[in-house]
């Protein structure tokens, strides 16, 4: 069965280890037969979340941006990836942003299966709990019906490309394609 995903790579390099693992996973998933997209965060202009409340009545935000399209793609698709360098124990500042930006619609992205991948000069898995935390108080918490269907480690990848070296590159590819 053709599912919908929506890989959203928060790092801040194209081509960063995180953003290959990305191009790895929708190889995978077009393989497969998915109907597959990757959404590159930095080309998006996706403001902070200024806390104002009005979408929790009207679900839209006030802020005239690109979330909104993004959000739309959230809803619709069947699995979800996140992907994010982890700097400093956590996900980073686009991928934190984009997850707060969710609050107008959190409430329709339900039933969806996620995906986290996470990249690290860190050899130590361990260390990116914190950061897998972040991620899954997002989506056990606020999202309706979600499963978690894997996490992708690319630990011990500092300089870029150097997670083509690692397991998680075959890894990333197979997850794609058998979601």
């Amino acid at each position: 069965m053709s599912k919908k995903v929506l890989i959203i790579s928060a790092s801040p390099r194209r081509g960063g280890n995180s953003d290959l693992l990305c191009d790895r996973f929708l190889a995978g998933a077009k393989e497969a037969g998915h109907q597959a997209e990757k959404i590159f965060l930095r080309d998006y202009k996706i403001n902070y979340c200024m806390g104002c409340g009005i979408c929790n009545n009207t679900h839209k935000c006030v802020q005239q941006d690109d979330m909104q399209p993004l959000l739309d793609k959230m809803v619709e698709a069947d699995v979800i990836v996140f992907a994010t360098p982890v700097y400093f124990y956590s996900c980073d500042g686009q991928l934190k942003t984009f997850i707060d930006r969710c609050v107008p619609r959190y409430t329709e992205i339900t039933n969806k299966e996620f995906y986290f991948i996470l990249t690290a000069a860190d050899t130590d898995k361990r260390n990116m709990r914190r950061a897998l935390e972040t991620l899954r108080g997002f989506t056990e918490d606020c999202l309706e019906g979600t499963k978690e269907k894997g996490v992708i480690y690319g630990t011990g990848a500092w300089l870029t490309g150097e997670v083509k070296k690692l397991p998680a590159y075959e890894e990333a590819y197979q997850a794609g394609k058998n979601c």
